[in-house]
């Protein structure tokens, strides 16, 4: 009796301390302030902001934000260890802190591929490590197919490559069998709801010079993809954080690079995943991602030969979520072992 007990105690503590392990691999690292900020002229027009975190010794490690439009801010710090990672935080054109704000005049995929070469010379990095999610990870491709010389790995959340089947998915009623309601909402703005181009309408509305139209279009917007981004986001929460939220760049970008199907061609990222099936590459996704749903992840998966797929049950699109946090901070991990 008493050698039964003993191995269940020893088997209760093995359980204890593997979740206590798991527990603290989950956690993000606490948040730090930038050791530099600066902006660099990438071309007549527009300046884009950085910020840089962690140490000029460790990895180099450049965070790209979603949206497009979304901007960065200092908590994506938090993923990585500060004493192993060099990170870089920039807000892509018209986002952020980066000016002109909303600017939506020579801002295209290209354009924004070639801002963070700009970036990653100025800064002196060799190889870099590329971490997006939802459209940063549309970028991180783009990047990565331009320059796979240029890329140790890839970290990619919600996995959208921007083919207009997942763009219609997005808009055009995918949402609607999970969001019903979320949907119907943001179809009653259209003035052509029976026409299947609601970003271009969006886009339209955004560009008015009535600023109250352009706000009321951006903050629609901004409550469609703010509600069906969380398996569980009250109305209540979402309206304070609308309350608080500048989403103008966010809505207005997001919505004209949609409407020009991201300024790629149509399965352009798929096509062209030779050039970058060597580099170690971890997809992470929501298992209830309605925004990027894992199939894209998958596909992407099939292609490249060097990459692990997460599927994180319980989860939806936003990288806030607690499944989807820790696995990010394990997926980073795996760039130091």
């Amino acid at each position: 009796m008493q050698k039964r007990l003993f191995l269940l105690l020893v088997i209760v503590t093995i359980l204890v301390l593997s979740c206590s392990s798991d527990n603290e691999e989950a956690k993000q690292f606490p948040e730090i302030q930038p050791y530099e900020t600066g902006y660099l002229k990438v071309s007549d027009l527009h300046e884009i902001f950085y910020q840089l975190g962690g140490t000029p010794e460790g990895k180099a490690v450049m965070v790209l934000h979603g949206g497009p439009g979304a901007g960065c801010s200092p908590g994506y710090f938090r993923y990585f260890n500060p004493e192993k990672f060099h990170i870089v935080l920039h807000d892509q054109r018209g986002s952020g802190q980066s000016k002109p704000y909303a600017e939506l005049k020579e801002n295209t995929t290209p354009n924004l591929v070639e801002d963070i070469e700009k970036l990653r010379i100025h800064l002196g990095l060799g190889k870099v490590i590329l971490f997006g999610g939802s459209w940063g990870s549309t970028l991180a491709l783009a990047y990565a197919e331009t320059y796979p010389q240029n890329v140790e790995g890839m970290i990619l959340r919600g996995v959208f490559t921007a083919r207009k089947s997942e763009i219609d998915h997005f808009y055009h009623g995918g949402v609607a069998q999970y969001f019903p309601a979320a949907f119907y909402e943001l179809q009653s703005y259209m003035d052509q709801p029976e026409e299947m181009n609601y970003h271009q309408q969006l886009s339209e509305k955004m560009k008015s010079e009535d600023e109250a139209i352009r706000n009321k279009y951006a903050r629609a917007w901004a409550k469609y993809e703010g509600k069906i981004a969380f398996l569980n986001m009250p109305d209540e929460r979402l309206n304070v954080i609308l309350d608080q939220w500048p989403y103008l760049a966010f809505s207005v970008i997001e919505n004209h690079y949609m409407a020009k199907g991201c300024f790629l061609e149509e399965s352009q990222l798929m096509n062209n995943t030779d050039k970058i099936k060597h580099i170690k590459t971890i997809l992470v996704n929501g298992r209830y991602d309605v925004i990027c749903p894992p199939i894209t992840a998958y596909e992407l998966h099939q292609k490249l030969d060097n990459s692990q797929l997460v599927i994180v049950e319980q989860t939806g699109h936003s990288a806030s979520e607690p499944g989807i946090e820790k696995a990010l901070v394990k997926a980073v991990k795996e760039f130091i072992l």
